[in-house]
């Protein structure tokens, strides 16, 4: 039977493997930006002051003010505020970079758009510090009935009573960056990668209960207002929906100024293709036509058809 060629079927190049070395110094390079973002955009202190206020008469007239009674809570039971003043200083820088490297080991699959998806989610958020500079509630004047937990329990722990930060830099953080959370924003991206891929139920568990128990720590800290939380979620939520962009845009640019190597199509005559010049063919086990007639006299060659062996031959035996 005559073989011919599919088009189409040459070998594709495959995806580029990321690599630890490139990733890392582009995670770092977004978290750089994020950090000095926070740090230069301090914005206006009475400017970040009237917003907090607006954000906490809001919250009163719809009765969503759930940071006063959880902030009492934590101001009176230190069992239950120092861990939540561990929780809010340690497990953002934890946490999020210990599932990043878990995706990357053991879903490279998915680790390119969880981690395209959590660095325009932060991006965004760096846009808000920016464009609104808010005062977290534990700044507010004393007359608004917020205690400072970080600073109430400062002595239990490595941060100082300025800040999250450690002792000394609290002056090297902005400290009205509030809105949106990014801690509860982290914490549920942490959650979905938990959720969608821990593949146990321990995993999945964790997966709810982290950004829950963030949320109910960053307001009982009065570090956050409830719409900081709820604006950390959504900002998580626009970031997931650019990221296939992001992405697009990303490969377009690589595309650009990346060399690329082209996909190499399949040689016909390695693969046993039985086309060869001048659209003859041979059988099977020739590489040309007739070879065989070479190493056979006409006719010699057992099953040969008087059209092989000439005019004169006789049919073979059948």
């Amino acid at each position: 039977m005559q073989h011919t060629e599919t088009p189409g079927t040459e070998a594709a190049a495959p995806a580029p493997r990321l690599r630890w070395w490139t990733e890392l110094p582009l995670i770092l390079l977004v978290y750089g930006f994020y950090s000095a973002g926070r740090l230069l955009a301090r914005g206006d202190v009475s400017g970040a002051v009237d917003h907090g206020l607006t954000i906490l008469r809001f919250e009163k007239a719809l009765y969503l003010n759930f940071e006063h009674p959880l902030n009492r809570l934590f101001t009176r039971e230190a069992w239950i505020g120092i861990p939540a003043d561990f929780w809010y200083a340690s497990l953002h820088y934890l946490v999020t970079p210990v599932v990043l490297v878990w995706l990357f080991r053991s879903r490279a699959v998915r680790y390119r758009a969880a981690r395209t998806w959590l660095m325009t989610s932060t991006l965004i958020g760096l846009v808000g510090f920016t464009l609104l500079p808010t005062c977290p509630p534990r700044l507010l004047d004393a007359s608004h009935g917020f205690v400072d937990t970080m600073a109430q329990y400062s002595s239990y722990g490595w941060w100082g009573g300025a800040a999250s930060a450690p002792r000394g830099m609290g002056d090297m953080t902005n400290q009205y960056a509030a809105m949106p959370s990014l801690h509860v924003g982290w914490a549920l991206w942490c959650g979905v990668m938990l959720w969608r891929f821990g593949g146990t139920r321990a995993a999945k568990a964790a997966g709810v209960a982290y950004p829950l128990i963030t949320t109910i720590v960053v307001m009982g800290t009065a570090n956050h207002y409830f719409l900081d939380a709820v604006a950390g979620a959504a900002v998580m939520g626009v970031g997931l929906l650019l990221a296939p962009a992001v992405m697009r845009a990303s490969d377009r640019v690589k595309a650009r100024f990346v060399p690329r190597v082209a996909p190499v199509a399949a040689d016909s005559s390695a693969a046993g293709s039985s086309i060869v010049s001048a659209g003859c063919q041979t059988s099977a086990g020739e590489r040309i036509p007739r070879q065989r007639e070479s190493r056979f006299e006409d006719g010699a060659e057992p099953g040969a058809s008087p059209k092989d062996a000439g005019d004169g031959a006789p049919a073979a035996a059948r």
